[in-house]
């Protein structure tokens, strides 16, 4: 019986990409486990999705945000509507498998001290092709990090449930008791390093982030934000330098300080330079002024 199961919130953004919400609504469809409401926050997209969405899914809950609040702020929106006892966020740019929901679930089933859990991610448009089986560690020299797998061919290699270090903000399923405890999505970052800031908050309550293969996602990759739009050379160094700042002990933000300084920020500029690409160069140098221009205490 569904009503015995419990409830899974299925929250999803939408921002002037209909088509895109439609395809994922349509997979929630053919989703096999049955207790689920489904919430799409509309972040004050152009044209109306309203008709669509109801067409592609008729029970869906559809919140109108009146201004665009970025992916984090999109997300608590849904949050503070959902009545589920677990909160999966998932981009609009997916499609999911029909049985990705139990295999999220039977993680926390499994293991007590389970946070967030991510499903495994395909490349949509290479199918067996791996974009997300897990999370390294942030280097502290360059305050990025590599997902497990990208590129390769999935050969099963894999396929173990396994601890890593944050979850795919693509999809990520976590307890809503989780979420009162740690708090909402950081706002501050609106677009990109939200979800490995929002880990490191939940790995410091004493929670596990896990990865769990049996689930499956199809990713149509920076669809919303295109794939080399200036929006995105900002947002990506302007929170790569404030996650470190908001998460890094002072040895290795000193390090990672330094070495910004003397290699990134010349590389990329010189980069940017070399294929005269003056709007990413100016995206890049607005992303570090603004760590420059704002105190950590007003990042929270």
């Amino acid at each position: 019986m569904a009503a015995d199961q419990p409830l899974v919130s299925i929250i999803t953004i939408n921002y002037n990409n209909t088509a895109l919400t439609v395809d994922l609504l349509q997979s929630i469809g053919y989703l096999t486990y049955p207790n689920v409401e489904v919430i799409v926050v509309d972040n004050a997209s152009k044209e109306s999705p309203v008709e669509a969405l109801h067409k592609a899914y008729p029970d869906v809950r559809l919140i109108m945000s009146p201004q665009n609040l970025g992916f984090a702020g999109g997300n608590n929106l849904g949050i503070k509507a959902a009545k589920g006892d677990y909160l999966f966020f998932v981009n609009n740019d997916t499609v999911l498998t029909p049985d990705m929901l139990e295999g999220l679930l039977g993680t926390f089933e499994a293991h007590p001290d389970a946070g967030v859990v991510s499903p495994k991610v395909h490349f949509y448009d290479a199918p067996g092709t791996i974009e997300f089986a897990g999370y390294e560690a942030v280097n502290m020299f360059s305050g990025r990090n590599a997902m497990v797998g990208s590129m390769k061919k999935d050969l099963g290699q894999y396929d173990q449930e396994t601890p890593t270090h944050y979850a795919h903000g693509c999809a990520m399923m976590l307890p809503a008791s989780v979420v009162r405890e740690v708090g909402l999505m950081p706002e501050v970052y609106f677009l990109y390093y939200e979800e490995l800031d929002w880990c490191q908050q939940i790995k410091n309550k004493g929670y596990t982030v896990y990865y769990q293969p049996k689930s499956l996602i199809y990713h149509k990759e920076s669809m919303t934000v295109g794939k080399r739009s200036t929006l995105k050379t900002f947002y990506q160094n302007r929170n790569r330098i404030l996650f470190m700042r908001r998460n890094a002990k002072a040895w290795p933000l000193m390090v990672f300080t330094m070495y910004y300084l003397c290699c990134t920020l010349p590389v990329n500029t010189l980069k940017y330079l070399l294929r005269k690409e003056k709007d990413h160069l100016r995206a890049f140098w607005q992303g570090t002024m603004w760590n420059v221009q704002h105190s950590l205490d007003k990042t929270t």
